[in-house]
Order: C-alpha cells, then structure tokens, then sequence
C-alpha cells in the first residue's frame, strides 16, 4: 500500500502565503537558493502544496522575507502544524485515487459546494445501494472488500456540513441505476434531501435543449476566506483541479447560466416524483 500526504485547505494556504510572501519581497527562487541553501525544485514544491517545509525551513523562509511581525509568524506556523490533518479519509487513503484522495480532503473544508452532474447522482446524495452499482460497474475488477471500502468512504463524505447545490441532467434521475427498487430508494432520497435548508436541487430538462453542461460534469468549492475556490472536473483517468481565477470565474458563471435554464426547485421536485413514481411502479411489476 502506497504511503502518500494528501493535499489539505491549510497546506494550500500555506503554500499561497509561501508564493506570495516570496514574489513581495523581489526574490527568485534561484535567488532564494543562493541565500538559504533551499533548492530551487524544493521551493517550487513548497510553493505548489505539493509538499510542506519544516518548521525550521520555514522560519528560515519568513527571516529572509523579511516578516517580523510575531502574529503573523505564529499563524503561518500553526497553519504548518495542522497542515497535513486529512480527518477520518486517512486510514482509506492507500486504496484512493490520488485525485479522489484530495478530493475528499477539499471537500470536508469547503462551506459551499456547487454541482453539476451529467451523468450520476453528486456523491453526496447518493444512497448506498445507488453507490455500490455505481462503484461496482466502474471497478469491475475490484475485490468485494475494495468496493465495501469505497461504499464507506462515500458515505462517509455525506457527513461533510457544506451547502449544496446540485444540478442535475434529467438523464440522471431516468436512467435506470441498480433496477427500478434501488431507483426508487434513491430518488425517495434525493425528495428527503431537497427539503433540506443546506440543499438546492435542479433539474436540467430534457426540454431545455442544448447547455453549458454538456461538455461535462463539475464541481465548484467555496471555502471559507481567505482560502480561494477550487473546480474539479473528472474523467476516466482521474480528476482534475483548476485553480487559475480565469477558469474559477468562468465556472461560476456556466453555474449560474445553467441554474437560469434549469428547472425551478419547485418543477425539480415534481420532476424527481414523477420519476420515482415510474421507479415504483416498475418495482412492483
């Protein structure tokens, strides 16, 4: 089992902090090297989030940056301390993607989460019979015990206390996932969460026609300031994180764009019934 430190909200302020502190005082990296024996490939890790200096490189980083300030020092070395907590992900982080891993470790910081989804219900709002056929068909080779693991872990994430708004294909709630019964456990639940006052539920209908969502599915997480917005999209061969504000705003604004066109919370409601109805009935044929 591989031994890895997933990236955590903290680590990423932290690594912010480092770039900026760094780009204020007008130095390069190579100049950075010069002054304190910290390479250069180093440095730009530190700078990345992909890894976290030691307290002592880190003191030696704030000295030459000039931060005498003994509050702001202080913050930046708690932040150090509490930078590689990931909570309860860290006993499964052997058996995740590296992308999924950090998912997770983002997600149960994030205050606010906006969704849109082309082709599954969003993790979060999955039940665990909809889970396990979803995890079952897109690992076929998986062991019982793997995917009993991953099942946990997705339940685990529903534990996360962030907002959620959720936009969703039609295409989503008609596909059959598991058979009719498990279709209509999960769209019961999606009905019991939509009521929820930290849950907005959309539809995207089929009668909207083309959107901005066809391109595929994304996910948008706000944290809490001064830590920035982060996108995750996911394909086949993992996930993607887009950090750049140009990619962040331009998310936002398909977000709020394909939330105009979707179905109001309202119509999403007599949608989903409509769809667990059908569900209903095609468990009790």
């Amino acid at each position: 089992m591989r031994t890895r430190k997933t990236p955590t909200v903290r680590r990423r302020r932290l690594a912010a902090d480092l770039f900026a502190l760094r780009i204020d005082a007008g130095l390069t990296r190579e100049q950075v090297n010069e002054r304190t024996g910290i390479s250069e490939g180093a440095l730009f890790k530190m700078e990345r989030g992909k890894t976290r200096p030691q307290p002592r490189t880190l003191r030696a980083l704030l000295d030459l940056y000039g931060i005498i300030d003994q509050a702001r020092r202080d913050e930046m070395e708690a932040i150090l301390r509490r930078s590689d907590e990931v909570g309860w992900i860290q006993p499964f982080e052997g058996n995740l993607v590296d992308s999924y891993a950090t998912l997770i470790s983002f997600e149960s910081e994030a205050e606010r989460q906006s969704v849109f989804e082309l082709t599954f219900i969003p993790g979060l709002l999955q039940t665990p019979e909809y889970a396990r056929t979803i995890i079952t068909t897109l690992m076929p080779d998986a062991d019982q015990e793997a995917i009993d693991r991953r099942v946990e872990v997705r339940m685990r994430r529903q534990e996360s206390k962030s907002a959620v708004w959720a936009i969703l294909d039609e295409g989503v709630i008609r596909r059959n996932v598991g058979g009719c019964k498990v279709m209509q456990g999960q769209l019961e639940h999606l009905l019991t969460a939509a009521g929820h006052p930290s849950v907005t539920l959309q539809i995207m209908p089929y009668a909207s026609g083309a959107h901005l969502g066809m391109p595929g599915s994304f996910l948008i997480l706000e944290f809490a300031e001064p830590d920035p917005a982060i996108v995750y999209t996911e394909h086949t061969g993992g996930g993607l994180f887009l950090e750049h504000d140009a990619a962040i705003a331009r998310y936002r604004d398909n977000f709020q764009r394909l939330a105009a066109q979707a179905s109001s919370p309202a119509d999403t409601i007599r949608l989903i019934q409509d769809a667990a109805s059908a569900a209903r009935k095609g468990a009790q044929e």
